[in-house]
């Protein structure tokens, strides 16, 4: 495993910004690296970006939840790169192994898939104590199937996440994201920003994270991710 998603460990150490990995409360959550499954119809670097920028929503829209407590993302790459296998994908054995060695209750990993415009997301949420995927949950609401609606694909599987993992935060503050709309050309702009951040290229990176920002001016990732990049 280690050679087949090095890079894409990588590029999602960058996903998880430390605001939240501060959070306390009774469950602790790890988010894993998502895969793409196999997508059509748009460019494939955005693809590739959106690695990141999924899990990286995903734990935006998580962290909202004050009894929630998400596991800190350099623990988790480190452990991730112990493993050994021949196999690329992050199965339910692996999950849970990862998730109990930093201490989470749950983890959670997934893949997409981009079917020129038509997206599907699947997120796999496993007991790390038993090793079992307690549920996959998808976005099955037939209004919520186009890559338009991406960010609240995003937010409807988080909930759907919480409702396994901590059905307690569902009632926890509604969160200002249950009012905001990302649009899905910033989250991708915001993705390619991790993207070229993760590749050393700061320039290019800030230059995606301005876009995201104007194209959604209150989008805090991608200004965490501008003053990463500029060193503020």
């Amino acid at each position: 495993m280690r050679s087949a998603i090095a890079g894409v460990l990588t590029l999602f150490a960058f996903t998880s910004p430390d605001r939240l990995i501060a959070q306390g409360g009774s469950v602790t959550i790890a988010v894993l690296p998502f895969g793409d499954r196999g997508s059509y119809g748009q460019d494939k670097e955005v693809f590739r970006a959106l690695t990141l920028g999924i899990p990286a929503t995903l734990v935006s829209e998580l962290s909202g939840h004050p009894t929630l407590r998400l596991a800190e993302t350099s623990r988790i790459l480190r452990a991730l790169q112990n493993e050994q296998s021949s196999n690329s994908r992050i199965d339910a054995a692996t999950a849970a192994r990862v998730g109990k060695q930093v201490g989470a209750r749950y983890a959670v990993t997934g893949n997409f898939a981009d079917f020129y415009g038509r997206f599907h997301l699947d997120a796999r949420v496993v007991d790390t104590e038993s090793g079992q995927i307690l549920k996959v949950v998808s976005n099955d609401d037939p209004k919520l199937q186009e890559r338009a609606d991406l960010y609240r694909i995003i937010q409807g599987v988080a909930h759907r996440v919480l409702e396994v993992a901590s059905p307690d935060a569902l009632v926890s503050a509604a969160s200002e994201s249950e009012r905001m709309v990302i649009p899905t050309e910033a989250i991708s702009q915001f993705s390619l920003g991790l993207l070229y951040e993760t590749q050393g290229d700061r320039i290019r990176a800030g230059e995606h994270y301005q876009r995201a920002l104007a194209r959604y001016p209150n989008y805090r990732d991608a200004e965490a991710g501008i003053r990463r990049v500029r060193g503020s």
